[in-house]
């Protein structure tokens, strides 16, 4: 990296969760400054996601690790069927940890989870995308894991190694940008737009991850929420918005941020 220089990772989670999600994550490439998106084997929608993905095989994907399910209306199950890492009902359990919105919930945490029926899991997830997506770069997890606990991130740093997705791209340098400030999902899609411009205006030199959840408002998405995110499709409508924003084009352009994906950092393209 020169000292001149202002490289944007731009992420765009969850293709696969919802139809709207699929059609925005798709959206923020063809027509915006997202350069990395992050596939759901054990998604809904992940058959159209491959195939939107397949006609644009320069899109750089990851493989999102889904081992928690967060939604109240829209549940999904592991590729591998019931085992420690699932409820009662089959399907993941809703979170990782507790939180003070569901306080009698049994979370993955809280259960009796083996290493073994984890890894079997993860592992399926990974050969199930890139099976139908081969070029897919890296590894990442869906709401982040349980990343202090050495069981969990054992099994997951162990598969990134064995399949060639481990792109640490903290170690590489990058920072988080928080592209929208603090408490984003209460802004409107026109405030998120204006937030971005603003911080991109200022953005210092240095390597930068943004990463968010891009999504249409349509009925499917109003319709998936969970306590505490009620406003699901108005907040992830904004990414859209933002992201595709001509001013924030015209910006990056004008101060010459570089974007860039996880296969760029992988492939020593900075």
């Amino acid at each position: 990296m020169t000292q001149e220089s202002i490289f944007l990772l731009v992420r765009a989670d969850d293709i696969g969760f919802s139809h709207a999600a699929n059609a925005a994550c798709m959206d923020v490439f063809t027509h915006g400054i997202c350069r990395s998106v992050e596939l759901m084997a054990p998604g809904p929608w992940f058959p159209e996601a491959v195939r939107m993905l397949k006609a644009h095989p320069h899109y750089d994907v990851g493989v999102h690790l889904t081992l928690t399910c967060e939604w109240d209306n829209l549940k999904w199950r592991p590729l591998t069927g019931p085992s420690s890492i699932t409820n009662a009902d089959g399907y993941f359990y809703r979170a990782f940890r507790k939180s003070d919105h569901y306080p009698d919930e049994i979370t993955l945490e809280a259960s009796d989870w083996t290493p073994a029926d984890l890894e079997q899991e993860a592992r399926a997830q990974i050969e199930m995308i890139r099976k139908h997506i081969p070029w897919v770069s890296h590894l990442t997890t869906h709401m982040g894991g349980l990343r202090d606990d050495p069981n969990f991130q054992g099994v997951v740093d162990k598969l990134a190694t064995e399949y060639d997705l481990a792109v640490d791209v903290r170690a590489e340098g990058f920072e988080r940008f928080r592209g929208f400030g603090e408490n984003s999902q209460s802004l409107s899609p026109a405030e998120k737009a204006a937030a971005l411009r603003q911080n991109l205006e200022t953005l210092p030199l240095g390597r930068w991850l943004h990463v968010d959840h891009p999504a249409y408002d349509t009925p499917e998405t109003r319709a998936i929420h969970h306590i505490g995110y009620e406003g699901v499709a108005a907040d992830r409508q904004g990414v859209v918005e933002a992201w595709t924003d001509a001013e924030v084009k015209a910006i990056i352009a004008r101060r010459g941020i570089r974007l860039v994906s996880y296969a760029d950092v992988r492939q020593g393209r900075l």
